[in-house]
């Protein structure tokens, strides 16, 4: 009987704790709940509606996936995304882990250069992109009164966001540059992660500065390159606000990503059917993409 007894009592005081445990995580379930899975499931519904926001939504099965096949805004929104994830992610990677093993190293003012590159990423992006704007300007910016005393004839000044043909190289920099801090602050955590005991046996072994970076650093730095690429892949094929602030999306469609291309469908054409059906198409692509990558790195892991 005692023994019923006890078992009894330990299944009440395990009931009472799972109580407790689901009130403190109900909260937060409830609020994702309502404000994240909710409208995920709903947009995923709507990719297969046709809906202006107000009228009855019209269910038109895979119409709208096969409109995106000659739709040559998604086209265009497609290419200019994947270029600028291609550029931004390996860009920032190198500019970030250059600028890490630099600010490791014991030189002179050695906090105060952390904090200024660590400063774009978080300033505001409204007065970064103004600031840049006016680095950049075609006519009076800094940079191309630098590049026309350098030599450079005026017709042949670049005209950054102005220019179709150099608008997006303008976001790619503007990104890599606002981004590089914060990426510099992560690599500089697994630097100071990585034994110095290493790099003591690497010396002994005459080896150089570079081979010490090629074969002690960077391998020690594979989960950090990891997680940095993976955070860098998925904000590229975001990507949004530097695009609004610099250039809106032009000149013409020089700049329109994917994101972009779904604010205006959904708020500025009110399809939001057809907006849904392409950020469907976007929810893929950063998935498969995230994928090869933990199966790269998985597969890297076991050699």
């Amino acid at each position: 009987m005692t023994a019923e007894m006890s078992v009894g009592s330990s299944k009440r005081r395990k009931i009472r704790e799972n109580i407790v445990a689901y009130s403190f995580i109900l909260p937060n379930f409830l609020g994702f709940a309502v404000f994240t899975l909710g409208p995920i499931i709903f947009a995923v519904y709507l990719a297969f509606t046709k809906w202006n926001g107000s009228g009855p939504i019209t269910f038109i099965g895979m119409k709208n996936f096969k409109d995106l096949i000659t739709d040559n805004l998604f086209l265009v929104a497609l290419k200019n995304t994947l270029i600028y994830c291609a550029a931004v992610v390996p860009f920032t990677v190198i500019s970030s882990l250059f600028l890490a093993v630099l600010l490791n190293q014991k030189i002179f003012g050695r906090n105060f250069f952390r904090t200024v590159n660590f400063f774009p990423y978080v300033a505001s992006l409204v007065a970064v992109a103004v600031v840049w704007n006016m680095l950049f300007n075609p006519d009076k910016g800094p940079v191309n009164q630098l590049l026309a005393f350098c030599g450079v004839p005026d017709d042949k000044l670049p005209r950054w966001a102005a220019d179709k043909h150099w608008a997006l190289f303008t976001v790619i920099l503007f990104s890599v540059w606002k981004n590089t801090g914060y990426y510099m602050i992560i690599y500089l955590a697994g630097l100071q992660g990585i034994s110095s005991q290493l790099y003591e046996a690497a010396t002994l072994d005459g080896a150089s500065k570079w081979q010490q970076f090629r074969y002690v650093t960077v391998p020690q730095l594979r989960p950090t390159t990891f997680f940095v690429v993976v955070m860098l892949t998925i904000q590229s094929f975001k990507v949004y606000d530097q695009i609004y602030m610099i250039t809106q999306a032009g000149p013409g469609t020089a700049t329109l990503v994917l994101v972009y291309h779904i604010y205006n469908t959904a708020f500025i054409d009110w399809d939001l059917g057809y907006a849904s059906a392409v950020a469907m198409v976007l929810f893929l692509l950063v998935l498969v993409v995230t994928l090869i990558q933990f199966h790269g790195e998985k597969r890297y892991a076991n050699i």
